[in-house]
């Protein structure tokens, strides 16, 4: 029986563990990215592991998320990253280089490699036919010190992909399909493998928005093969040699199959508040919009931008918009200012952003009060975009260009004939905002610089007995670590800050959580189904912890958080009765009683509602070295006392 390609790349990493669906396998990671907004606290906890050098075959810190500067935090964050990075064998791309995934599918990223990364769309590099994944911060820093990133050997799904797109319709439009129909927690614990031959009709950057969006599905990671398009993306950044042809076998089995063809796709938005929530351009209508942002990690590179530009070439923004638009990387930015794109983007009234997150983490550019905003960005969770009460649509480049001519949702198929889009031979090379780290030798004389910002981390104590708290706050389903630990300019300059960033905890749904959770001293925490979706952002289990939180109960947990729970050790429970969570509610006093001793040894995990005068079973599937991390209060506690 043959391979998928996701088995292929773990077979050659696995380190721990059998290849049995459901396990968890421990995998040799081959490379690392961070970026600023989860970075700090990562190469903190990296410092606390006591490791001088990364282990790793390339490390790479980004500078792509806290770049607006409205006081000394970001900045003094940058500095420190820069000299940890310098001191510690990591590769510095310098503010303005570009966003992460973007830079690091250029100019770093290998197929066949594994690759993690503090930032849940990491899955891009699957476009480049990478076994690339997002994790929270201590589970990079754990691999950057030679350790091994642990997962739940996944299911593999086969999207087969037949015909070709139509004109006007994108890449963009296809993982909206998918979204519609798997779901934003269609893909948890499994691994999405684009096959067929409609593969070979989409450029890397086109499969690097596919894998990019994957992150919304809840999947592990995404996946396309390395091939002839793979190896003429790689000539043409002028990494030939790092190509490696990766597919399938011919008879791999898949656990699940999707059939898409492509020439069936029609542009599509998915509606607010969710990525899933996706409809037709054509069935939304022409309602009115107030603004467009092209950009972002998943449609910034060189064929979106000149792709926007065909359609604004000779044209003005309709008065009533405010458009935006972010070029991915400084290559991107290069390439279309030599070839005279730039110039056509900004005489049609584009308001040019630099190569950075930007509007995507609500770092500038929020929308008007009530405003409807079109971005071809990949999540549109309520808030997001700074201004609660806006309306976000997440579109394709055309889609976004076409509308904000005429002012209304716009299909781009009426844009007339679509023009072939060239790959360049050659892109522009210039790594000059690219700082490598110190030799060995240099190494010690490093300074780490530190501003007043960057406070300590909180380190949980080891699992009590029992538990004993009231629920200080029951939330409902898919709730984002948006909701858990908002984004946005005035809250992610203090994501080296635990303790002021606290006061933002869950916030988007109860301002009085942070104060409330204080008075209480310990919580517990209730949700629904998929609880923790979205970002990788350790924070929102830091943020809980700090204020106390010691168990989340819910009816399911999102892949990253929940991990991110256990390496903090913060309990996480799920209701073996789903109807149980109707019956809790905020305020209730429960107890978790000989928790410590069934964590270690097995047996039936019973809450006792104290307040309501029931009890109700849950139950906490952790494997051995998860026990482990439980009960020595998370995974840094346990990496210490196991060397």
């Amino acid at each position: 029986m043959g391979l998928t390609l996701t088995e292929k790349i773990i077979k050659a990493h696995i380190v721990d563990g059998e290849m049995v669906k459901g396990t968890e396998i421990g995998l040799r990671i081959d490379q690392t990215l961070t970026q600023d907004a989860t970075g700090t606290m990562a190469y903190l906890q990296f410092e606390a592991m006591g490791v001088d050098r990364v282990k790793t075959e390339r490390s790479v810190a980004y500078i792509d998320h806290n770049t607006l500067q409205s006081g000394f935090e970001n900045a003094d964050d940058h500095r420190f990253i820069g000299s940890v990075a310098k001191k510690h064998g990591i590769w510095f791309s310098r503010p303005g280089n570009g966003i992460c995934h973007q830079v690091h599918l250029e100019r770093f990223g290998k197929p066949g490699k594994t690759l993690i990364g503090s930032d849940s769309h990491t899955p891009t590099g699957g476009g480049i036919g990478m076994l690339a994944m997002g994790a929270g911060g201590l589970d990079v820093a754990v691999a950057m010190g030679g350790g091994a990133y642990y997962i739940t050997m996944p299911k593999v799904v086969r999207i087969n992909l037949t015909g070709k797109l139509n004109d006007w319709v994108s890449a963009k439009d296809v993982i909206l399909e998918v979204l519609r129909q798997l779901s934003v927690k269609g893909g948890v614990g499994k691994v999405m493998e684009y096959t067929g031959e409609g593969v070979k009709s989409l450029s890397v950057p086109e499969r690097a928005t596919i894998t990019n969006m994957g992150a919304e599905l809840g999947a592990t990671t995404s996946i396309f093969p390395s091939d002839e398009t793979t190896l003429q993306f790689l000539k043409a950044q002028g990494r030939e040699e790092d190509y490696v042809p990766l597919s399938a076998d011919p008879d791999a089995v898949y656990d699940e199959e999707v059939n898409i063809d492509l020439g069936k796709l029609v542009p599509l938005a998915a509606c607010p508040h969710s990525p899933d929530n996706v409809k037709s351009v054509e069935e939304i209508g022409k309602i009115k919009i107030d603004q467009v942002c092209i950009g972002s990690c998943t449609n910034s590179s060189l064929q979106d931008m000149r792709k926007v530009a065909h359609i604004l070439k000779g044209k003005t923004v309709h008065p009533d918009v405010s458009l935006a638009i972010a070029p991915g990387s400084k290559q991107v930015f290069n390439q279309i200012a030599e070839d005279g794109t730039l110039a056509i983007l900004i005489a049609a009234g584009a308001r040019i952003l630099e190569s950075a997150c930007g509007p995507c983490i609500g770092m500038g550019q929020s929308p008007n009060s009530k405003g409807v905003s079109l971005r071809t960005f990949n999540r549109n969770f309520l808030g997001r975009s700074g201004t609660k009460d806006a309306e976000i649509y997440l579109v394709s480049p055309e889609t976004a260009a076409a509308s904000a001519l005429t002012g209304v949702f716009t299909d781009p198929r009426t844009c007339g004939d679509m023009p072939p889009y060239v790959m360049p031979e050659k892109f522009i090379i210039n790594d000059n905002m690219v700082v490598p780290p110190a030799t060995p030798e240099e190494a010690p004389s490093v300074e780490i610089l530190r501003g007043p910002n960057i406070k300590p981390f909180p380190v949980n104590k080891p699992l009590a007995e029992s538990i004993e708290s009231g629920v200080t706050l029951k939330v409902g389903d898919n709730i984002t670590t948006d909701h858990i630990m908002p984004a946005g300019a005035k809250i992610l300059p203090l994501r080296s800050n635990i303790p002021a960033i606290s006061e933002y905890c869950f916030t988007v749904c109860d301002e009085t959580f942070p104060k409330r959770a204080k008075e209480a001293g310990t919580s517990i925490i209730v949700g629904g189904v998929n609880y923790g979706q979205g970002s990788s952002r350790e924070h929102a289990a830091l943020a809980p912890l700090y204020l106390g939180v010691k168990a989340i109960i819910c009816k399911s947990f999102a892949r990253i958080h929940r991990q991110n729970l256990i390496n903090n050790g913060i309990l996480p429970l799920e209701f073996v009765n789903e109807a149980d969570y109707d019956k809790v509610e905020q305020g209730d006093q429960l107890v978790i009683a000989n928790i410590r001793n069934i964590v270690e040894n097995g047996g039936q995990i019973i809450v006792e509602d104290k307040t309501k005068g029931f009890s109700f079973e849950v139950k906490c599937e952790l494997s051995e070295r998860g026990k482990g991390m439980m009960l020595a209060g998370g995974l840094l506690n346990f990496t210490k006392a196991n060397g």
